[in-house]
């Protein structure tokens, strides 16, 4: 591990003022693009998109664009984002002559086609517990230095306990068993970074277009290697935003988004599987114990979305 470039490349999210972001967006001729990937988030992308115009567009306009990718929601995710004031897509609307998959990464790599901002910064839609310095801190390394290709941002991560008396910080399971050691073990110059599957990202169009997307939960620790790989460690950054509370999946949830993690590190160390998904087992328990549970995880991959043509814009280094 480098620990110098956890000194060069550490920042805190007040390092920059918005007057000052500003500033460097206008001198710059930088546009940003806020994209919101959402699937059955009713209860709370609407307050997430109200508060990000009112203090990012309206107040200081910071951001060019707001746009909620709608991920096959059943609930009234996208007329709530709508209501708020995005602008609303649904991922398989997006470029239907490409096909259809399901998950995270597949509306993050269709967010490309559909915005034009030459940085593209990523929310999740499930914050409960948040400010809109989660954007603006994303931009300010990017905005500063033309070196920094990519911005990951990182918090306590504040989970929930049964019943809701008492409130801890052991979120980030899968982080913490899967990600950081196979990162250890494969690239370890990537070991300082705090949350390398923060769902709070920023990047320049111009890479994330060059880079192949999971489709899947495994878009976070793909495009962070691949940064790294193509780029170099010094082109990634990464922000302290203070504390972050939301939803969290169930163990088999993370079992299945451990399998897509590994299913990338595979890819990136030559390792092929042959195919478009991989079954995995798990055991019921309680009364049920040893009852199997069998599913189906997807480890597809889309191709960089300069290979495939018709992008809205292809911007530059900002």
């Amino acid at each position: 591990m480098d620990d110098n470039w956890f000194e060069r490349r550490t920042y805190r999210s007040d390092d920059w003022p918005l007057e000052r972001l500003l500033e460097l967006k206008r001198r710059r001729g930088t546009s940003v693009s806020l994209v919101i990937p959402a699937k059955n988030e009713a209860e709370t992308v609407g307050g997430i998109v109200s508060r990000v115009l009112a203090e990012l567009v309206e107040k200081v306009p910071l951001l060019d664009e707001v746009v909620v990718i709608d991920s096959d929601s059943t609930d009234d995710t996208g007329a709530v984002a709508r209501a708020a004031g995005a602008a609303v897509h649904r991922a398989a609307d997006i470029r239907p002559d490409l096909g259809r998959r399901r998950g995270k990464g597949e509306a993050m790599w269709k967010s490309q086609f559909v915005t034009s901002g030459d940085v593209i910064a990523f929310l999740d839609a499930d914050l409960v517990e948040w400010g809109t310095h989660f954007v603006s801190g994303l931009l300010g390394p990017l905005l500063s230095e033309p070196g920094i290709a990519l911005v990951k941002g990182f918090y306590d991560r504040v989970l929930d306990t049964p019943g809701g008396s008492r409130r801890s910080y052991e979120g980030g399971r899968v982080t913490e068993l899967v990600a950081r050691p196979t990162i250890a073990l494969r690239w370890p110059a990537l070991s300082g970074v705090v949350q390398p599957l923060s769902g709070e990202w920023a990047i320049r169009r111009e890479l994330f277009a060059e880079l192949s997307v999971p489709t899947g939960y495994g878009v976070e620790l793909a495009v962070l290697v691949d940064t790294h790989l193509r780029c170099g460690v010094d082109a990634v950054a990464q922000v302290d935003l203070g504390q972050r509370a939301h939803r969290h999946q169930s163990l088999r949830g993370l079992g299945a988004m451990a399998a897509e993690l590994l299913a990338v590190a595979d890819r990136r160390t030559g390792i092929e599987h042959g195919t478009d998904s991989v079954e995995i087992r798990q055991f019921d328990s309680g009364k049920r114990r040893g009852r199997q549970l069998t599913s189906e995880v997807s480890i597809v991959e889309r191709p960089p979305a300069v290979t495939v043509g018709r992008m809205k814009v292809l911007g530059g280094v900002g």
